[in-house]
């Protein structure tokens, strides 16, 4: 049966087989970004469709980490790169040749790293990203499903998938097609968990790199919820320290 107390009987498994299998690599993965926050680096997070949730979930909010710094894909419009008829193509998140233009919308240092997220993990523009970063030399943390990517072929003309160019891998423990219930007598599933297990692995992530930092001798850089009294001022302050970079 179909019904919310099934939904989340399911993602509570799902959620529960992160903690059983992914905390080893997940605190290695916040080590590696630590240091590179440490050394004044940014950590510049990605991903197109709905892995856009896991940038937005770790970017820009309250008892977040300031150097995390989101890239969206609208900023291609919005700066002029693309028009908006070519990105609302249903197809714009299979295109190869796109992250160079992406390099040049930012700030992207030699101290920084790269989470890079995608459910399939097959798609161009991810997996250019993830190419053009290693290019330049700088880590990868895929977050993807190894169920769905291990499925299924790349669509890029380097025919790799996400996981297979991350430097560490992170799973997101989700199905192939991202949802989870079954549907009696038809052949799709409805109630998807990648946004759910994604929340769950960036939050987890942000308190191990703040943990870190503080054994650095830091005081983390977090951000108060401008909603609460003495916000603005706090925010202010630790926000000009990474002016041009986070928000670039």
């Amino acid at each position: 049966m179909v019904n919310a107390k099934s939904f989340l009987e399911a993602a509570k498994k799902r959620v529960n087989r992160i903690e059983e299998t992914q905390m080893g690599v997940i605190e290695e993965a916040a080590k590696l970004l630590a240091e590179r926050i440490n050394k004044g680096g940014v950590i510049h997070i990605y991903g197109s469709g709905h892995s856009a949730c896991f940038a937005m979930e770790m970017s820009c909010r309250a008892g977040g980490l300031v150097p995390m710094h989101r890239i969206y894909n609208q900023d291609l419009v919005l700066k002029g790169a693309y028009t908006h008829e070519e990105f609302i193509d249903g197809k714009f998140e299979r295109r190869e040749g796109v992250a160079d233009t992406f390099w040049g919308l930012y700030n992207i240092q030699k101290e920084d790293a790269f989470i890079i997220v995608s459910n399939s993990g097959r798609n161009g523009l991810i997996l250019d990203m993830a190419l053009k970063a290693k290019e330049m030399g700088l880590p990868v943390i895929a977050v993807t499903s190894m169920e769905h990517t291990q499925s299924v072929e790349s669509r890029h003309s380097c025919g790799k998938r996400l996981f297979e160019l991350g430097d560490l891998v992170i799973d997101n423990c989700g199905p192939t097609g991202d949802a989870l219930l079954e549907v009696e007598d038809l052949p799709m599933k409805v109630c998807s968990i990648s946004s759910i297990t994604g929340a769950y692995i960036a939050q987890a992530l942000t308190a191990e790199i703040y943990q870190q930092l503080v054994d650095y001798g830091q005081v983390p850089p977090v951000l108060i919820s401008y909603n609460v009294a003495g916000a603005d001022e706090h925010n202010q302050k630790i926000l000009e320290a990474y002016e041009g970079r986070w928000n670039s």
